[in-house]
């Protein structure tokens, strides 16, 4: 039985439900083939519903998300009891917790970011959120709403929503178009937007001036839910879903808009042909697009010491495939082949995240969803 059933619409980790930990998994590691390489996918965890999103702690724990409204710790072998002080959270539909985000201060100040389907007047819509995990992690504290947006609806897709933190602290986020594709080009409306906020909410001051909504960053996005940051120039990128066809890596720039619904490589799922076409002047075109879809979770830049042959290139994760795909990129930038690799094997996976060690952290959108890691063949 979910949460969701337990508590009726909407979950809460205040509740003292699913109160036990959770015991890690035991599964032996698994090696695969991606070209010239051999990868180890080793089963971190297991036992978690439907995990969104993760990141790693100083130390090297982990901390997972999980849609219906539950936040754990990941540490030494052992699924933590989930966490306390969350807020409520719409569990509805595509909506729920969502994505985390690591303060680069955390050491010091113990704080993180996480966004989440939030209810109010009208229904509900994406939220972000600001929190301190207490020193005995066992909850969060100082939460705070640092920003909703301005218009709730009932519907229960096209939320979003991953965070990407900038050199100087600022929060990109995207919101979708909340299944109402006509939004996504309304000045006056967050969905179908990016955002770039202060740590604090406030907007960014490099943000486009004399807008409707000072926060807003780019606009024409059908349902935004990978955005990522390149540490080697700070470059930001974005993963998004499109309808049949046209899921898009774009790389948002201030006041530029991204074309849904007036341009798409896509179709309407009836067949229908979306807008006007796929270019348009004063829209600006995706650096790579997908048709058929694979329905992508989130997105990296591989950065890392594991994988030295893969520098610069994108990893996206697929729902819809079951895969992780590896774009290459030249040294200008310029798109290169693409290669899939371990799909079907594991469900349909919902982040990748480039981890300190270089090694990918993945998880699975699955009811009995696992964390995952990604090494070299022969590697620990």
């Amino acid at each position: 039985m979910t949460m969701p059933t337990l508590l009726g619409r909407y979950a809460t980790l205040a509740a003292p439900l699913l109160a036990l930990a959770l015991p890690a998994s035991a599964e032996e590691p698994r090696e695969h083939r991606a070209g010239n390489l051999t990868l180890k996918v080793t089963s971190i965890a297991g036992g978690l519903e439907h995990p969104w999103s993760v990141e790693v702690l100083p130390d090297g724990a982990y901390i997972v998300t999980e849609r219906p409204g539950r936040m754990r710790i990941i540490r030494d072998g052992e699924v933590g009891r989930p966490l306390g002080g969350l807020p409520r959270i719409a569990a509805v539909g595509q909506g729920g917790l969502l994505d985390i985000a690591i303060a680069p201060d955390f050491a010091e100040t113990r704080r993180l970011f996480f966004t989440a389907a939030v209810p109010g007047p009208g229904g509900q819509g994406t939220g972000v959120f600001s929190a301190r995990l207490s020193e005995n992690e066992r909850r969060l504290e100082d939460v705070r709403r640092i920003f909703l947006m301005n218009k709730l609806t009932g519907a229960g897709q096209h939320f979003g929503s991953r965070i990407a933190i900038a050199a100087d602290g600022s929060l990109f986020f995207g919101i979708g178009d909340r299944g109402d594709e006509d939004r996504a080009q309304d000045p006056a409306d967050h969905a179908g937007k990016i955002m770039r906020i202060n740590a604090d909410g406030m907007p960014s001051s490099a943000n486009p001036k004399g807008q409707p909504l000072p926060e807003v960053w780019s606009s024409g996005h059908r349902n935004p839910q990978g955005i990522t940051i390149d540490p080697k120039d700070d470059r930001l990128f974005t993963v998004e879903h499109g309808a049949r066809g046209g899921d898009e890596i774009n790389a948002p720039e201030a006041g530029n808009n991204y074309g849904w619904p007036v341009i798409s490589y896509g179709k309407h799922y009836s067949g229908a042909e979306i807008g006007i076409g796929q270019r348009a002047e004063g829209y600006e075109q995706p650096l790579h697009y997908w048709d058929p879809s694979i329905a992508p979770g989130a997105l990296a830049v591989y950065r890392g010491a594991m994988f030295p042959e893969w520098d610069g290139d994108f990893l996206v994760a697929a729902l819809k495939y079951q895969l992780i795909t590896r774009i290459e990129r030249g040294e200008d930038g310029s798109i290169g082949s693409e290669e899939r690799m371990i799909e079907g094997e594991y469900g349909r996976i919902r982040d990748v995240k480039v981890a300190p060690d270089g090694s990918l952290l993945l998880v699975t959108d699955e009811e009995e969803g696992q964390l995952l890691r990604i090494t070299r063949g022969g590697e620990s």
